[in-house]
């Protein structure tokens, strides 16, 4: 099991990208913080990794909450001990050229893409230091190495993302600390079908960028789930501040 005998705390754990994250890591051994705001989808999550036996703890954390995140992570290290950080909390933005996205859209994706990946890390990276260990891996997209027509923000903050991994790793590699981003292209969650109902002719939308994939599919987060796994465990032990682009070949065009 790559994940046997470690701690996982992931947030945004609910649903979509981080659901399949807290199962695959249980399924690899792994004890499970998951932590959303969404408390019944959390407990659900857990419940599901519960019922194949495994071992998880939900708490509801805005990760905009800075004094919150790290009285969490204090809490998890203290019951459970702490091994590995998943920031994947997220949100998109409706479709928009940059002069017509309304401030309150601005400030509320930085918020949650960007501030609580920042929260994150700046609460769980005492804990990794001190003990001289530890994984990080931050969610980025495809967005974060590509800009994103009428995505502005949502590259804005997932760039960032990507460059403060790498940031961090420079920084904590010296302590035992790795810390890594997985850059996922259109995964077929609810977060996405958000963004498909949001257009005029959802259908054609889809297959249009369906198309526009060299797999000619759309990601599962399942799929996501593994490359997450896969950094958070020794199996990737000499893999630091790299951006691992799961995008079903998107970006290869």
């Amino acid at each position: 099991m790559q994940l046997e005998g470690k701690t996982v705390f992931i947030t945004g754990a609910g649903a979509g990208i981080g659901r399949a994250s807290a199962e695959r890591c249980a399924a690899e051994d792994a004890r499970v913080v998951v932590t959303d705001v969404d408390s019944d989808g959390g407990a659900e999550t857990v419940e599901r990794i519960e019922d194949v036996g495994g071992e998880a703890t939900f708490y509801e954390l805005d990760v905009r909450d800075a004094d919150a995140f790290d009285r969490l992570v204090e809490t998890t290290a203290e019951e459970f001990g702490l091994d590995v950080l998943v920031n994947n909390a997220g949100i998109g933005h409706p479709p928009a050229v940059v002069e017509e996205t309304d401030r309150d859209t601005f400030e509320r994706v930085l918020d949650i893409n960007l501030r609580g990946v920042w929260n994150g890390c700046h609460a769980a990276l005492p804990v990794l230091k001190g003990q001289g260990s530890g994984a990080i891996v931050n969610v980025g997209s495809l967005a974060s190495i590509l800009g994103l027509p009428k995505q502005s923000v949502y590259s804005l903050t997932k760039g960032a993302v990507l460059n403060f991994t790498r940031a961090v790793a420079a920084e904590a590699g010296p302590h035992g600390v790795r810390a890594n981003a997985v850059c996922p292209g259109f995964i077929d969650t609810e977060l996405g079908r958000q963004y498909f109902e949001s257009q005029d002719d959802p259908e054609t939308v889809r297959e249009r960028m369906t198309a526009q994939y060299p797999l000619r599919r759309l990601g599962d987060p399942d799929e996501i789930a593994a490359c997450i796994a896969f950094l958070a465990s020794d199996d990737s032990s000499y893999v630091t501040g790299h951006g691992l682009v799961a995008d079903g070949g998107y970006s290869a065009w």
